[in-house]
């Protein structure tokens, strides 16, 4: 026997400790711990004296492993050995049935259907270069906008909800593209239950039930981002699945092992820059990593070894996944460089950035006569706002609040203080505002001044003065002078005020209180919008650098100076930006409550989805109109639902049965076997189903798609689990071809909702199997 070629013969133990790996590498035995012991496999160090020792592992071929299938000995060896391999002819047929079920008849319907309005939209976005705001990352939606490219779409059509796509716009090829994520995820299925130890038969017969739901397969007809995330939530499955695999029957640290690891961490960075929900798939994969990890250190793996393999998986599926959502981002900054509908969510440094943005083209320097948007440099508010509404007590005039969205009420023109006579700022000499003038503030669209005055505390923070608005005769007094007090300014810029850049406080001249903005709302009278109040300040220390009394000017409008670019003069940090874009979106989406009113006929509830109690209507339901409804295969729906549920209740049973020494399992490692290959699947259905049930956001019934696929995939696994034990699996093949053809004719039965119905709805009155089903009448109250 060769000195590379290594031969693992395990002793079996009672204790983790007591288990041994005997390694003969052709100078005699050598006894090493064994720290699977059922778990994840390891065996012996590749680093330190023992990779002197013991030299480079070739890949280790488990017990089971078959050359003949997809296991790590046929990939081994190459093209050659995959194409010897019993399962490539199966992968082909099973992709090839994918692509007709997917793609027959895809332009059926020559309308916008569905929410590809919404993310067909977004798509062309990108290719307009335009700025915009969703509640999902933006990975999925790039394909889409690819899709649209190689399409040769030029960005012009809007993507009108119901409207006819015009002749430019090649939408067939743009929905294949689409669809070839979802024809994916039947090869996938396959190949994924190979790594979880199941037999060829019912890992065809698993890919068969992704292959024949007709929910899966309608929302793989459309311009959407349920079928990139299906497919990333896909591969991290099997990325994950392989990778335990490999864990167990080869070294640690292998280029096999490391590829795989980092691999699950790149699907993981995939599906969470898809949508939000693909943060469930990490928790799957760290749940089962925390087990993995932890299993070494009750076996008492030597610290160095256990330290290592932390690092591991730090660097994969830490590391990596952050590294791709960033990436992602990055990417989308730098495609939508033009102003568009979402820019005003980010930061007034970011919109001044982008081309068109009426704050990239206005004056840098700041004048007096000039009409200004002053903004609070504490995050919130918004924008120095005034209108006719008055205080309801103290001075009763005109309330002074932040406003965060843009308003004509947000202008203020700039004037001289009261010691000063009045000019005409049209005519006379240009007069640029320093560090230290005394300003006033006349409210542009009204006329009124800011001022303060001891006499009257703000409304609700009493212990500050109130800021108000009074007529024009208020200007000759010395209540409504304010002193500008520069904090920050760009180096070389002196002392002047500059647009955007120029960071200041306004110091109230008769009292020596600060304006000051803060998270506080004022009531119903105030339209909830933010308190402005004057903080007293009665040292006049120049130390106060609180964002709460920090302004700047965001807009800066003068006929007499000429506009200038300032993203010469302004930029943002990306870190920054994608922090705040991520906090919008967040914001966004928990907006998106249930409107009874509007949604009540497509949206249901998550106790629903898996008894298929609310399919949904994807389009209009005229009598002549080609109709999708999106109804997941019954058969299929029912009984996975059941499998999910009893899963638990089974780990339970088995448990105190062992605990009582009555268990149907031969050895621990035998159970631990059933464990680790099972744990994904219900982990995955739980933790794509479970947190709907806490979100207040509107949910449809394609949210549960993402959990179906790990529900059929473990309907398959435990009928292979059964079917092995009971009479040894003799009728294996026949339950699965038998399951299999049932299946399909459901499928067909339910074709025409997935193929588009172009005839009254009533001719299928068959096809409702529970009368909560809305095929032909309307059962929701509007």
């Amino acid at each position: 026997m060769g000195a590379r070629d290594f031969n693992l013969r395990a002793r079996q133990g009672h204790a983790a400790e007591d288990a041994v790996v005997v390694v003969d590498d052709g100078y005699g035995e050598k006894p090493r711990p064994d720290y699977n012991n059922g778990f994840a496999a390891y065996t012996v160090s590749q680093r330190g004296e023992s990779a002197r020792a013991y030299g480079a592992y070739p890949a280790v071929r488990g017990k089971d492993d078959d050359p003949t299938d997809f296991s790590a000995a046929a990939l081994d060896a190459g093209v050659e050995g995959i194409m010897r391999s019993r399962d490539l002819p199966i992968t082909i047929a099973l992709t090839l049935a994918s692509l007709v079920t997917r793609l027959w008849n895809i332009g059926r319907r020559p309308n916008v259907s569905w929410d590809e309005a919404h993310f067909g939209k977004f798509g062309a976005y990108y290719i307009n270069h335009t700025f915009y705001h969703d509640v999902h990352p933006p990975l999925a939606k790039m394909l889409v906008a690819l899709a649209e490219v190689v399409a040769g779409h030029n960005g012009t059509f809007n993507f009108k909800s119901g409207s006819k796509y015009p002749d430019y716009v090649d939408y067939r090829l743009i929905r294949m593209q689409v669809a070839m994520y979802g024809v994916a995820l039947v090869p996938l299925a396959y190949l994924t239950c190979l790594q979880l130890r199941m037999s060829r038969a019912m890992a065809a017969l698993a890919a068969c039930f992704v292959l024949f739901d007709n929910a899966i397969c309608v929302m793989s007809r459309f311009i959407l981002l349920d079928e990139p995330l299906l497919f990333f939530t896909a591969l991290t499955l099997w990325s994950a699945a392989a990778f335990q695999r490999a864990n167990k029957q080869g070294p640690p640290y292998s280029r096999r092992w490391w590829t795989l690891l980092l691999m699950t961490g790149f699907s993981l960075g995939c599906v969470m820059s898809s949508k939000w929900v693909g943060f469930f798939c990490v928790a799957m994969v760290g749940i089962a990593t925390i087990d993995d990890l932890f299993r070494k250190y009750c076996a008492r793996m030597p610290w160095d070894d256990l330290i290592c393999h932390w690092n591991a998986r730090a660097v994969a599926l830490i590391l990596v996944p952050l590294t791709v959502y960033t990436a992602c981002f990055w990417v989308h900054f730098r495609l939508l460089y033009r102003t568009g509908t979402g820019d005003h969510k980010l930061s007034s440094r970011f919109q001044a950035g982008l081309l068109g943005n009426r704050l990239n083209a206005q004056p840098y320097d700041v004048t007096y006569g000039s009409v200004a948007e002053i903004r609070s440099v504490y995050n919130g508010p918004g924008l120095l706002h005034s209108h006719v509404h008055r205080y309801p007590r103290g001075s009763n005039l005109q309330q002074v609040t932040c406003f965060p969205k843009r308003d004509p009420n947000n202008s203020w023109r700039l004037h001289h203080g009261s010691s000063q006579k009045a000019v005409d700022y049209a005519v006379g000499a240009i007069e640029f505002i320093h560090d230290g003038d005394i300003i006033q503030l006349a409210h542009n669209a009204t006329g009124a001044v800011i001022q303060a005055s001891t006499r009257f505390l703000a409304p609700l923070t009493t212990s500050h003065f109130e800021v108000a608005a009074g007529n024009e005769s208020a200007r000759a007094m010395g209540s409504s002078d304010w002193r500008v007090e520069v904090v920050k300014q760009p180096r070389r810029s002196g002392n002047r005020v500059h647009a955007m850049t120029t960071v200041f406080r306004l110091r109230h001249v008769e009292t020596g209180c600060l304006m000051r903005v803060g998270s506080r709302r004022l009531p119903d009278w105030g339209w909830s919008q933010a308190e402005v109040t004057c903080l007293p300040d009665k040292t006049a220390k120049k130390n106060i650098r609180s964002d709460d009394v920090l302004w700047y000017i965001e807009h800066n409008t003068n006929a007499r100076l000429e506009k200038d670019d300032l993203s010469r003069h302004v930029s943002s940090n990306f870190f920054v930006d994608m922090i705040q874009l991520n906090i919008e979106m967040a914001k966004t989406n928990n907006a998106l409550g249930p409107d009874v009113n509007k949604y009540s006929v497509i949206e249901s509830r998550p106790l629903s989805w898996p008894f298929l109690l609310a399919p949904m209507r994807l389009v209009g339901w005229g009598s002549n109109s080609v109709k999708y409804y999106e109804i997941g295969n019954p058969i299929l729906w029912w009984a996975s639902a059941v499998v999910c549920i009893v899963y638990p209740l089974r780990l339970l049973f088995w448990a105190l049965a062992m605990q009582r020494r009555c268990s149907r399992w031969r050895s621990l490692s035998e159970f631990l076997e059933f464990w680790d290959n099972s744990k994904f699947l219900w982990g995955g259905w739980a933790l794509h189903y479970i947190p709907f049930f806490f979100m207040g956001r509107v949910t449809y019934l394609h949210h549960y798609l993402p959990a179906l696929y790990f529900a059929l995939l473990l309907l398959a696994f435990e009928l292979d689990t059964f079917f092995k034990h009971w009479r040894r699996g003799r009728y294996l093949h026949v339950a699965a071809a038998a399951t299999a053809m049932l299946v399909f004719v459901v499928f067909l039965h339910f074709a025409p909702f997935t193929y588009g119905w172009d005839k009254p709805a009533e001719e299928l009155a068959s096809r409702r199997w529970l009368s909560s089903w809305n095929i032909y009448e309307n059962i929701y109250a509007m």
